[in-house]
């Protein structure tokens, strides 16, 4: 870091001294990384964030560090492994704050649970606020400290009203102290809330351990999203079917479905030879006013990572023109007035419709961050300060359920270029009534929609949301939707009805995120858009692509072909309908020896009730036999007599009568205590198998 003095007298340090031949660089020549060592140190400096400091790695800890160099040979990398653990452990303060606030409540009802929500994303861009200059450095710190937990509440309210209110229309004789604070508007401040008691435990959360005591500037806004939403509760986000995304897995959805031909277009009319400067820059411009008309709607945008991540990528896209159009020319922006900005894109061309009330407020404040993030790197590169404050109220992302609203009413699907996003992955068995009741309502011309997973209602919603526009689509979902009966149910009236096709696919992969609590399913993501002719397909196997001709609704390169469920053997033996079927919650079965041997230890006289029993993954994978009671042939005065036996019986019952799945739940009609008076095993056997 020690400064030298060059030979034009300037002083700079190795750092600089990189950073300033890299910015007389060629554009189309610069690099993305500097690295520089002194032998006990290791700097990286990453140039797509001018503003940063550099990654600082002991070579005495390089073993346990090599991470952060992954960057070098994996050029999927898009941040470095210390923007993702700083977000991480922002959830896990977020998570802190959450918890110490809910408790003081009064009582938890829809609309205290509705305001701590609000007062959580209140508090975080507060936090961030101080940390990146939209406030002074650790404003809200000092100005709160000020304060005993008694005085906590009444003053945090009056700071809302503040940063709520333009400095003209300000109280007169406002503290000055207060009065120092900004406007901020956007909404994010404006809804009465309603605010608990504060205690000492809360306050110094709040201030010494989320304020003062940790950095929010480094923060990944797209990763934050997903693990500020992680303060919810497990129950309530396995409900619902959510699941977070990883900037990995964002960009296997954006890269083919947009990104990669726009970074292809970008570069290019970097790389191409033009008469005049002049013409290049006017490409430049128009490719600019290009990416800025760009609309995109996620339909179940969740804390908004996909359009926060695709917002991000579209401005660094933007800064990369706004560089080399001042590589071209110092005064190529100048010639427009103070009041011209330079900054295009904007947060206005996202939409989203998300059911959960404190995920689209997350959503909403995250773009906001993403967008103070980019307006930095911009103003470094024009040289000079833009402004930020006061937020631009932003209603592009509608609270409701997605299946229930017309799209229409979010954005008109002429006007739309793209949709995507990471539909609920629920099951055909553990949807909810009401989600089954989505379902009915996008598929009613489909008759057989009850054997489809949740995630499929996205795409019946799309193809009748846009009328056959152009529009160009991507979902990741449960890689079910592809295999066995659903492929003939959903995708036959897809591709010959509605002549849709598939433009790219991932095949099956392991989904993660960076979320608390990651979610464990495989998964496949679908590009698909309107039939046209001569339109490139791509196939992804663990991210290689490779060109085909047609994808069909297996997802092969081959024709499209449909097999139809049959219950016609293809030799001459009769039909099955169904195979075996416990309905018992594991009362009836022994997984191991060990279980049974045990059990018969106990109860002597079920041995001979006991058999063998194979389910499809013990014999598929080699695995033991289990053993499991057959009690068919059991008289009821057997049954009572074998009291571990008879108490299984019993939970048995119990679960089915508790059980809300009908088929399940009828057979509770069944009077077992009068039964078990019958010697007749035939009124018996129906309990009991």
């Amino acid at each position: 870091t020690k400064a030298q003095k060059q030979s034009d007298g300037a002083l700079l340090s190795p750092m600089g001294q990189m950073k300033r031949y890299a910015d007389n660089m060629k554009f189309s020549e610069r690099p993305r990384w500097g690295i520089s060592c002194n032998f006990h140190d290791i700097m990286i400096f990453d140039f797509e964030y001018p503003n940063s400091e550099p990654e600082l790695i002991k070579l005495a800890d390089l073993p346990k560090e090599l991470h952060r160099l992954d960057f070098l040979i994996k050029k999927e990398n898009v941040r470095t492994q210390r923007e993702v653990e700083i977000s991480i452990a922002a959830g896990a303060i977020v998570g802190k704050i959450y918890d110490a606030l809910k408790k003081n409540y009064k009582e938890e009802t829809e609309e205290t649970l509705k305001s701590l929500n609000i007062l959580c994303v209140r508090l975080i861009f507060c936090l961030y606020a101080e940390d990146s200059g939209i406030f002074s450095k650790d404003q809200f710190y000092y100005y709160m400290k000020t304060f005993p937990e008694t005085k906590f509440r009444s003053a945090l309210k009056e700071l809302f009203t503040v940063l709520n209110t333009p400095l003209e229309e300000r109280e007169y004789g406002l503290e000055e102290d207060l009065n120092a604070f900004p406007y901020v508007n956007g909404g994010l401040f404006a809804e009465e809330i309603e605010l608990p008691k504060f205690d000492v435990e809360t306050v110094t959360v709040i201030l010494e351990e989320a304020s003062i005591g940790f950095n929010w500037k480094h923060i990944s806004p797209t990763i934050f999203g997903a693990v500020f939403e992680s303060t919810l509760s497990t129950k309530l986000r396995r409900a619902g079917g959510m699941h977070y995304t990883s900037i990995e897995n964002i960009h296997k959805v954006i890269d083919p479905l947009f990104l990669d031909e726009l970074n292809d277009e970008f570069n290019t009319i970097i790389s191409k030879k033009y008469n005049r400067i002049s013409e290049k820059k006017e490409k430049l411009r128009v490719f600019q006013d290009k990416i800025a008309s760009l609309t995109f709607l996620d339909p179940a945008c969740g804390s908004g990572n996909f359009l926060t991540e695709t917002f991000i990528s579209l401005r660094k896209l933007e800064n990369k023109i706004l560089l080399a159009l001042y590589t071209e020319s110092a005064s190529a922006m100048l010639d427009f007035g103070d009041e011209f900005t330079p900054v295009k894109v904007n947060i206005h061309q996202f939409y989203g419709i998300e059911i959960n009330d404190f995920a689209v407020s997350v959503a909403k404040t995250a773009l906001w961050i993403a967008e103070y993030q980019m307006l930095e790197e911009t103003q470094s590169i024009v040289n000079r300060s833009l402004d930020f404050l006061p937020l631009k109220s932003y209603s592009n992302i509608v609270e409701g359920n997605a299946l229930r609203i017309d799209w229409k009413d979010v954005i008109a699907p002429e006007k739309l270029n793209y949709i995507m996003g990471n539909p609920p992955f629920v099951s055909t068995k553990k949807q909810t009534l009401s989600q089954k009741d989505d379902m009915a309502k996008v598929f009613f011309n489909n008759p057989k929609y009850k054997k489809l997973d949740y995630v499929a209602s996205w795409y019946k919603k799309t193809i009748d949301y846009l009328n056959n526009n152009f529009t160009k689509c991507a979902f990741v979902s449960t890689n079910s939707i592809v295999q066995g009966e659903m492929v003939d149910i959903l995708w036959k009236q897809f591709f010959e009805e509605y002549n849709y096709d598939f433009d790219f696919i991932h095949k099956s992969f392991k989904w993660n995120s960076e979320a608390k609590n990651k979610a464990s399913v495989i998964v496949v993501i679908i590009g698909f858009s309107k039939k046209s002719f001569g339109k490139k397909k791509i196939i992804y196997t663990d991210n290689i692509p490779l060109l085909c001709n047609n994808i069909n609704p297996y997802i092969m390169d081959a024709p499209n072909v449909f097999i139809s469920k049959s219950q016609i053997p293809l030799n001459e033996l009769p039909p099955m309908t169904k195979g075996s079927q416990l309905i018992d919650d594991g009362n009836y079965v022994f997984n191991t020896e060990a279980e049974y041997l045990d059990f018969i230890n106990k109860e002597p006289k079920a041995k001979k009730f006991i058999k063998k029993y194979y389910n499809a993954h013990n014999l598929l994978n080699e695995k033991e036999s289990m053993y499991a009671l057959y009690l068919e042939d059991a008289t009821p005065q057997e049954l009572t007599s074998m009291k571990h036996v008879f108490k299984r019986v019993m939970n048995v019952k119990t679960f089915r009568a508790s059980s809300s799945a009908k088929s399940v739940n009828i057979l509770k009609d069944l009077n077992y205590s009068s039964s078990i008076k019958c010697s007749h095993k035939s009124q018996f056997k129906d309990v009991l198998l």
